[in-house]
């Protein structure tokens, strides 16, 4: 890992959650909101561009994910607890206003605040999930789909708890870069869908996978999987109808999320262009799900170029 990220610990909600930072530029703060299977360690190649830039950059591990600790009660996890989260963080550390920077299921928390809280946030990067106000429904897609099947209690416990966690991570890795849709047939658990001789993406390395094994071996793979497979998504309390700052997104051409049949509808909708007027996106044409790890070059000097123009 980079020593020149540096690493702290914030009390937040009675939890000790970690941070990672980088960076003294006053111009502008980056805060990254991470995804699964993720943490702070998916934005390394992005912090370092920042700080480089002239910006300060920051990343958590949300409770239960890398170095934060987890909740004691996973039933009173919550999506607002995450929006908190993130405004804990920037109080603790006084910082005024912020460009957030999220992806995957780290892109609620990041809309919610941005919604509940404009007065905060100068603009937001997403990776892979448009400006949404309310969340899609996964209708459509099959009974084998890996978020019906991880909703179930008990299913993915008993399909991870077969492999230790460096294989789950791997398969997870594996599965998500590909341009489907994750779906098991009858019979079929999730993490059968590669084995051991499936090979990795190729810009995915044995040193990367040792870093999140790491980290996920200290937080574990349940709590990890709470919030965004089986906790509701609600409307925030409080939220705006529309955004009302500039906003970024930078989609993988390749990311199989653009086959969901919600969202490719919402995609061409008019709805998306009422809640976020001053919307842009870009899609990079070999980009997966990982497009911030696969092409880091770029997806830093997309992001660079978005804050320096709105800082």
């Amino acid at each position: 890992m980079d020593q020149r990220i540096e690493h702290s610990y914030l009390p937040i909600r009675g939890l000790k959650l970690h941070i990672a930072h980088i960076g003294k530029g006053e111009a502008a703060t980056l805060l990254f909101v991470h995804g699964f299977p993720e943490a702070w360690y998916s934005w390394r190649h992005q912090m370092i561009a920042a700080a480089a830039a002239g910006f300060r950059a920051i990343a958590l591990d949300f409770p239960g994910y890398g170095l934060s600790e987890p909740p004691a009660d996973l039933t009173q996890a919550s999506w607002q607890g995450l929006m908190n989260d993130l405004l804990a963080i920037l109080d603790s550390l006084s910082i005024p206003k912020v460009f957030l920077v999220a992806k995957d299921f780290g892109v609620k928390p990041a809309y919610d605040l941005a919604l509940c809280h404009p007065d905060r946030v100068c603009g937001i990067v997403s990776l892979g999930v448009p400006p949404l106000v309310e969340s899609l429904s996964f209708s459509g897609l099959p009974e084998g789909f890996y978020i019906h099947r991880w909703r179930e209690p008990g299913r993915a416990e008993a399909d991870f708890g077969r492999f230790d966690t460096r294989r789950i991570l791997r398969t997870i890795y594996i599965l998500f870069s590909r341009s489907e849709i994750p779906v098991a047939k009858q019979g079929q658990e999730i993490m059968d869908l590669a084995d051991e001789s499936t090979p990795m993406p190729q810009w995915f390395t044995e040193e990367d996978l040792s870093a999140y094994t790491d980290l996920y071996e200290k937080s574990g793979l349940m709590t990890a999987i709470q919030i965004p497979y089986r906790t509701k998504a609600a409307k925030a309390e409080g939220a705006n109808p529309r955004f009302e700052m500039p906003m970024f997104v930078i989609m993988g051409q390749k990311d199989y999320i653009l086959k969901f049949p919600a969202l490719k509808e919402y995609m061409s909708s008019e709805k998306l262009k009422e809640i976020a007027p001053d919307y842009g996106i870009t899609y990079i044409p070999e980009g997966s799900h990982f497009v911030q790890e696969q092409f880091p070059d770029l997806v830093n000097q997309l992001v660079i170029d978005f804050v320096s123009k709105h800082a």
